[in-house]
């Protein structure tokens, strides 16, 4: 398995550079609040870290846990824990559904995923007890490792007969069914509430969204929050052969940012508390009246303005976010955008570092794998790139 380039006692003093808050380039109105994160950091950020090759599918997305020293990657259908130099530690196999983006709780030390069942209709938040993962080849439903909570608020506009004939016409893209788009979930964030800078973290859960160039309901990303200071109560194991419905009732916040369409959605969500913001990465979009930018920034200090959805078959007022400055900006729709590409994984490491991820595949005695890397970025806030390769 491939090693991790690390960082070597040579350059200490440039990682500590590199670690320190960089004030010249921070985005307008940033501010420097990673001192949680600072205390979590390991003694080093290697440059990369690889999380292995696998027949399971590309790679989804990422968590960290710094205290403890171990990356988490999530490959469509398996979760795989490596130390920070990248050597297998277990894996959670079993999944039959997709396991996409990932983040690591530091209040509870679990990792939580978006989990999609589109079939059963059924979408979970997946939350990995991590500390028991000490394995290769660990099941997901036996060895008492996942468990999962419903996400009924996704299912309601999942399953949204939207033209009334009556029928829902499942996982099809080119439909009229489907509540603004909504194909099920994918980027998970913890972070606080939106337009707060503090308080309770919540956790953020993300839409995918069809791509479908013939409609005009779903050109906005679609997030969830929700408090889980409760959600024990609803945790159930993982049974595929029979999808529980234990969750919350309802959200404690819906909200609703203007990109235009993109492919799926938000693919990896992250808060970043260096700048207070949050961070979108998609598959960029195909409607030619939109920009189609892959990176977008929701402004974390805004407070959401009330005000009409666009685009919705009857007239519909919701909870609107405001996409942070800089950047680029489309003229004819107002669109705010960047250059980057963190739809394969995406962790803020506090005080303007990060790992994003690159997918790629490679071949083992003739078996094609897929492959995934976090590498090490630093925050520069320029335009229309706002991240630049460390090492």
């Amino acid at each position: 398995m491939r090693k991790a380039l690390t960082l070597t006692l040579a350059t200490t003093s440039a990682l500590t550079l590199l670690a320190a808050p960089a004030p010249a380039l921070a985005a307008p109105g940033a501010e420097t609040s990673g001192v949680d994160a600072a205390a979590r950091r390991p003694q080093r950020l290697p440059l990369e870290i690889s999380g292995g090759a696998w027949t399971e599918g590309h790679v989804q997305g990422m968590a960290i846990d710094e205290r403890k020293g171990y990356m988490y990657f999530s490959f469509t259908n398996v979760l795989v824990k490596t130390d920070l130099d990248g050597n297998l530690v277990g894996s959670v196999t079993g999944f039959t559904g997709h396991l996409g983006d990932l983040d690591f709780n530091t209040q509870d030390g679990r990792v939580y995923g978006s989990l999609e069942y589109k079939e059963q209709e059924s979408f979970y938040i997946a939350i990995f007890d991590v500390d028991r993962i000490n394995r290769p080849g660990m099941d997901a439903q036996t060895d008492d490792v996942v468990s999962t909570v419903y996400l009924k608020e996704v299912v309601k506009d999942y399953t949204a007969d939207m033209n009334g004939d009556g029928v829902f016409d499942g996982n099809v893209a080119d439909t009229p069914d489907h509540r603004y788009g909504c194909s099920g979930i994918d980027g998970v964030a913890f972070g606080p509430a939106f337009g707060k800078k503090g308080g309770p973290r919540r956790l953020t859960v993300a839409y995918g969204v069809y791509a479908n160039t013939g409609r005009q309901d779903n050109d906005h990303q679609v997030l969830l929050q929700y408090d889980i200071r409760h959600w024990k109560k609803y945790e159930r194991p993982l049974t595929e052969s029979a999808p529980h419905k234990s969750g919350p009732e309802r959200v404690d916040g819906k909200y609703f940012a203007y990109t235009g369409n993109t492919r799926y959605g938000v693919q990896n969500l992250e808060y970043d508390e260096h700048t207070g913001d949050w961070m979108l990465a998609v598959y960029q979009g195909s409607k030619p009246q939109f920009p189609n930018y892959p990176f977008f920034i929701v402004d974390g200090r805004a407070r959401p303005r009330t005000g009409e959805i666009a685009g919705q078959p009857q007239p519909e007022r919701g909870k609107l976010l405001t996409l942070a400055k800089g950047g680029l900006q489309d003229p004819a729709t107002g669109v705010r955008g960047w250059r980057f590409n963190g739809e394969y994984g995406l962790i803020s490491l506090g005080r303007g570092l990060f790992y994003a991820a690159e997918a790629g595949t490679s071949t083992e005695d003739g078996v094609s794998k897929h492959t995934g890397i976090a590498r090490l970025y630093r925050w520069t806030g320029q335009s229309p790139t706002p991240f630049e390769r460390v090492g």
